[in-house]
């Protein structure tokens, strides 16, 4: 199962992998259940979850078969009801969920009075397509913006961050999770890197064109946002964090548009 789940994300395109993964993913659920771990998003509990990742950077004990959850997803779950005012925040707000998580797609409509536009240049899921270089709404439009893993795939991310500072409203906030090599103290990018061999090498994924590494954040404020970044384990504690199957989604940041 491993090796399988390793091909095919390696070499389908995502969006078609969309239309069919959770239904095969959840036959096999019965076979995973147990008391071990628990998905945050849905309550349910399994005596292990599927490894997930391409090649030598295949994780165990990642993808949750019912939901479709990876570490990051239960991560920001966890976050969201736990920490944020997206459930609790009154009538007349909006959010833009870029590249939608088919975790989040029904959760996310039980925050009253929250508007959701979801997008996508191709994904099944969302209800508008467009380019994030040019996101087309009018200034200080959201309150609420999220694209995970999403910047590590864009031509221009400078571009992109000050498109979702444009439209985002003073006083909104955002996250924007993306793959973080914490041992380096700058992203990797080259746009002479085109072959995908040497992409996967250098940046871990075939369709990725940088890796970032720990000036992530100062590129969001150099758009002009401020940046909280949050230690998750200190945050949930080490049990809840290893139960939840977090594994290296350590840290979660927060962006926000000064008021």
């Amino acid at each position: 199962m491993r090796a399988l789940i390793s091909f095919v994300t390696r070499f389908i395109p995502r969006h078609l992998l969309q239309r069919v993964a959770h239904i095969a993913l959840q036959m096999l659920s019965p076979f995973y259940r147990g008391s071990r771990f628990e998905d945050p998003i849905n309550g349910r509990t399994y005596r292990k979850l599927l490894s997930y990742g391409r090649g030598n950077r295949s994780r165990p004990n990642a993808l949750a078969p019912d939901t479709l959850s990876l570490e990051r997803h239960r991560a920001v779950w966890m976050y969201l009801t736990e920490h944020s005012d997206m459930f609790s925040g009154g009538a007349g707000r909006r959010m833009l969920h870029l590249a939608p998580e088919y975790c989040f797609l029904k959760r996310f409509n039980r925050a009253e009075g929250l508007e959701i536009t979801r997008a996508d240049l191709v994904s099944p899921w969302a209800d508008v397509h467009f380019d994030v270089h040019e996101i087309p709404y009018g200034d200080n439009h959201f309150d609420i913006i999220m694209g995970n893993h999403l910047m590590e795939h864009v031509n221009d991310d400078r571009k992109v961050m000050g498109e979702y500072f444009r439209v985002m409203k003073p006083g909104g906030w955002g996250i924007f999770q993306v793959p973080l090599d914490r041992n380096n103290a700058e992203t990797l990018e080259d746009p002479n890197v085109t072959d995908p061999a040497e992409r996967e090498r250098l940046y871990w994924q075939r369709d990725h064109v940088r890796l970032y590494g720990m000036d992530y954040a100062d590129r969001y404020r150099a758009a002009g946002f401020e940046v909280e970044e949050l230690d998750l384990q200190a945050l949930f504690g080490k049990d809840r964090y290893s139960r939840c199957a977090l594994g290296g989604e350590r840290y979660l940041q927060v962006v926000r548009k000064p008021s």
